[in-house]
């Protein structure tokens, strides 16, 4: 599996952010990568109403980044925004596939941390969501996801080798450190590769950051099951394919060899 990795600063124009995801999806497929994967809220950066642009998976601009992944032969994962009940929003992944279909995933845990209370304008998704690529079985995670292992367990129960996660991580002192911390951990939790794409940081192209709203700290990351960090970028705006073809036969190693899944109990 090739995976293209765009870590983007996305802005308040959803149309300049799709010609973003529509540029990096013709690279993608250059590449010959199966997947791109971008950030949560690549549709509209944090720190304004969410609202206004909120589109369900069938509308105009999911619709516009499902024609880009069939153009150029490549998946795109994508944070967006759909509608929800209660004048609220979904912090939605839309799952673009090369054949046309469009699948998606709701963030599930809300970001009510670190001052910021994600819940009083988004809606909470209610099931995680997997799915077959390049015949590996996918998950998809958003963002403080990332802080929940139960939900990456659950879906390497469910067959996932690779979960693909978007992030628009809030910057920090220690942020950084606990970003790359939890993805490697969640990797180690589920023994499947985590593919951890993040908004790039504002200040690296001198964007100033008002508020408190989560706009990103970059550093995207591979971390493989055994914990070990794959590829990584820094927190300027970047792109990188990353090649798992020969490395995947390494969840099935570390399952048996540290079978956590087998070994894990419940408490519930």
């Amino acid at each position: 599996m090739r995976i293209a990795i765009g870590q983007i600063l996305s802005s308040h124009d959803p149309q300049e952010n799709l010609e973003q995801v529509q540029e990096l999806a013709a690279r993608a497929g250059q590449d010959r990568a199966d997947v791109l994967v971008l950030p949560e809220a690549t549709m509209f950066a944090f720190g304004r109403s969410l609202k206004n642009v909120a589109e369900p998976v069938d509308g105009p601009w999911a619709q516009a980044v499902s024609q880009a992944a069939q153009e150029h032969g490549v998946a795109i994962v994508a944070g967006m925004f759909s509608p929800g009940d209660e004048g609220r929003v979904r912090n939605t992944a839309v799952i673009a596939l090369a054949d046309g279909r469009v699948l998606s995933y709701d963030k599930t845990h809300l970001y009510d941390a670190f001052g910021f209370k994600e819940s009083d304008t988004v809606q909470a998704g209610a099931a995680p969501v997997t799915f077959d690529l390049a015949g590996v079985t996918v998950g998809v995670a958003t963002c403080y996801d990332i802080r929940f292992p139960a939900l990456f367990t659950h879906m390497a129960a469910d067959g996932a080798q690779v979960v693909l996660l978007g992030a628009s991580w809030g910057d920090g002192p220690g942020k950084v450190e606990q970003w790359e911390l939890l993805a490697r951990a969640r990797a180690l939790d589920a023994t499947s590769y985590v593919v951890a794409v993040g908004q790039a940081n504002p200040a690296s192209v001198g964007r100033k950051v008002e508020g408190n709203a989560p706009l990103g700290v970059g550093h995207s990351l591979v971390a493989a099951p055994d914990g070990s960090v794959v590829a990584s970028l820094e927190d300027a705006p970047d792109y990188l394919v990353v090649d798992l073809d020969l490395d995947l036969d390494l969840v099935e190693k570390t399952r048996k060899s540290i079978p956590v899944l087998e070994n894990a109990r419940d408490f519930s």
